[in-house]
């Protein structure tokens, strides 16, 4: 193991019991759930769809024949290197913990982005949450006027809450520099609140007629929805409220005004939100098309840990940086790199993750794990517990069948 040292819901989205049986370090986890609970707690996810090239990003292999076109910088991490298109990354890498031995089963996106988010693999009779339906379920704030689960940008494979249900699945954005569809409202507040009054009788009157169950829960969405388009809170999807120098600072595109906005969020009291960068599935002109696509994460990717830092919330949230799988060392005939799960990277910060390290490597062509391999349960159970989730409690599905948040999952040592 080559290990290197310097020193917080389309809306809302439940159903929870049931105790795991513990012992050992899964007891510690369940000791400090309750505390970090209380704790102003939050997750951002920086998704990579589509499947990032570990030896164009975190993983490059100079000296390798699958190198290609890559090239490799040292970083603010002695003797560690990353992808000489991720500058300013390589700058802040005395903020990251770096997992270079992941692992995982499923090569084709659906099932592997499934099972990357879940921790899972697809099943016909059970829809299992994705992460951030757990943290919201788990921790996240029910009374807040803003969802707790907040989704920006366009994805290809969406998981959702499953059998968590309505209240954790996540508030889409498709385009963060826009304001959120129909959140708008388009008369005075005073009619909004007579009109919100004759739904009340309207649904009195489906109460009286027997539909009780669907009345409360058509209320349940209705009341949070104009709780949250109502609250002075929304400002916080506004990114015209930031200086042009903090926009700038992020630079141009739909992933770095995500990022910019998954901060504005988190100070506002979100839980958890992911932010895409779509088009990683480079089969083809692989070097051209990373090129890009780092130019577009990497400056954005840095400055949310700076901004994050420099306000006092990087030590409550934390930052992962992932994508489904990585792609083969080798290049094909028509210059890309295919699916790969075998061996691939990826980056935490924040929220008690011990920064500025490098955990497993992989063989000198970056083919096989040599050190610190880990898997998709491992990594699941260590994200849950830096959140104070307990990855062994059990929640029950909707046929009553009792599933652990994680199963199979170990603490990633180290981080």
């Amino acid at each position: 193991m080559t290990h290197h040292t310097l020193n917080r819901r389309q809306l809302f989205r439940s159903s929870t019991l049931g105790l795991a049986a513990v012992t050992g370090w899964q007891a510690n986890i369940i000791a400090q759930a309750s505390t970090l609970r209380s704790n102003a707690t939050a997750c951002i996810l920086l998704w990579m769809g589509g499947g990032p090239s570990q030896l164009d990003t975190w993983d490059p292999k100079p000296n390798s024949g699958n190198a290609g076109d890559a090239g490799a910088i040292q970083t603010a991490i002695p003797g560690v290197q990353i992808s000489d298109r991720l500058p300013k990354t390589a700058k802040a890498m005395s903020q990251i913990s770096l997992l270079r031995g992941m692992h995982g089963p499923e090569g084709s996106h659906p099932r592997a982005s499934y099972w990357a988010q879940t921790g899972y693999l697809p099943s016909a009779s059970i829809k299992h949450p994705t992460i951030g339906s757990h943290v919201s379920h788990h921790i996240g704030n029910p009374e807040s006027d803003l969802p707790a689960f907040v989704r920006i940008g366009a994805n290809r494979n969406l998981i959702g809450a499953g059998f968590l249900g309505v209240d954790h699945e996540p508030f889409a954005i498709t385009d963060p520099n826009q304001p959120p569809l129909n959140t708008t409202i388009t008369t005075t507040k005073n009619r909004f609140s007579r009109r919100l009054g004759l739904l009340d009788q309207l649904e009195e009157d489906s109460t009286r007629e027997g539909a009780e169950q669907w009345t409360r829960a058509n209320r349940k969405v209705y009341g949070k929805a104009a709780r949250m388009i109502t609250s002075p809170l929304m400002k916080a999807f506004d990114l015209q409220q930031e200086t042009v120098a903090s926009r700038e600072s992020y630079g141009e595109g739909n992933f770095a005004s995500g990022c910019l906005m998954a901060r504005r969020l988190v100070e506002s009291g979100v839980t958890f939100v992911q932010v895409t960068s779509n088009n990683w599935d480079t089969h083809f002109d692989n070097y051209e098309r990373t090129s890009t696509l780092c130019q577009e994460v990497d400056r954005p990717y840095a400055r949310l840990l700076a901004d994050l830092q420099e306000r006092g919330l990087l030590d409550s949230t934390l930052v992962i940086w992932m994508g489904e799988f990585g792609r083969t060392p080798r290049i094909n005939g028509r210059g890309g790199r295919d699916h790969y799960p075998r061996a691939y990277s990826i980056a935490l910060a924040g929220c008690g993750v011990s920064a500025g390290q490098v955990i497993g490597e992989t063989d000198v062509n970056g083919e096989n794990i040599l050190s610190g391999k880990t898997s998709v349960p491992d990594l699941l159970t260590t994200i849950y517990d830096k959140l104070g989730i307990d990855a062994f409690h059990e929640n029950l599905s909707s046929v009553g069948r009792p599933i652990r948040v994680v199963e199979n999952g170990s603490l990633i040592e180290g981080v």
